[in-house]
């Protein structure tokens, strides 16, 4: 729990410094990018995060690795920061926080479509507009398939969940008829 309120601080310390000098987007691609490589990477992110090693060392190999990537100077200090606050081991969640801060400022909303069968782009596209006509924003899919749904479509996005699948209409009939109710 303490993991993650840090991770959203930082994230949003970051994110408040992107809105104040224009730079939001930016900032999103090199930390994603930093995060991805040391995802990746297990034995540069040991190298980095372990503190069985020797602090100096670790940090030599974060500086190096900050320069061969070419980082604004605000996500170099940024990252350099988290290290001296022992926080850099929080990368991964603090990316995924800044990630759906920058989403939500710029009006995306991010949704999951788990479907029983594959379905084709037009359906997909469809059932986007219409998340999006219902939220008022950018709606992202992440798509996947569920063969134990049986037939139909279970939607997240955010807490909401509206579940067309066939196996939550047959439990819920099943429900029904052991409580004596007519379906």
């Amino acid at each position: 729990m303490k993991k993650l309120a840090v991770a959203r601080r930082y994230a949003k310390a970051l994110l408040l410094i992107g809105k104040e000098d224009g730079q939001t987007d930016f900032y999103r691609e090199e930390l994603d990018s930093f995060s991805n490589l040391m995802d990746q990477n297990k034995e540069l992110e040991q190298a980095i995060c372990n503190p069985l090693y020797d602090a100096a060392d670790r940090k030599k190999v974060l500086m190096a690795v900050i320069e061969k990537m070419d980082l604004s100077n605000v996500v170099k200090s940024f990252l350099v920061l988290l290290f001296n606050k022992g926080r850099i081991g929080f990368m991964q969640t603090i990316n995924e926080f800044y990630q759906a801060l920058a989403d939500e400022l710029k009006g995306v909303a991010k949704a999951s479509l788990v479907s029983a069968t594959a379905l084709s782009s037009e359906t997909i596209e469809k059932i986007r507009q219409a998340l999006s006509k219902m939220t008022g924003k950018d709606v992202k899919l992440d798509v996947q398939q569920d063969t134990s749904l049986i037939g139909g479509i279970v939607t997240k996005i955010g807490d909401l969940v509206l579940d067309g699948s066939v196996k939550t209409q047959l439990l819920n009939m099943r429900e029904s008829l052991k409580r004596g109710e007519s379906v």
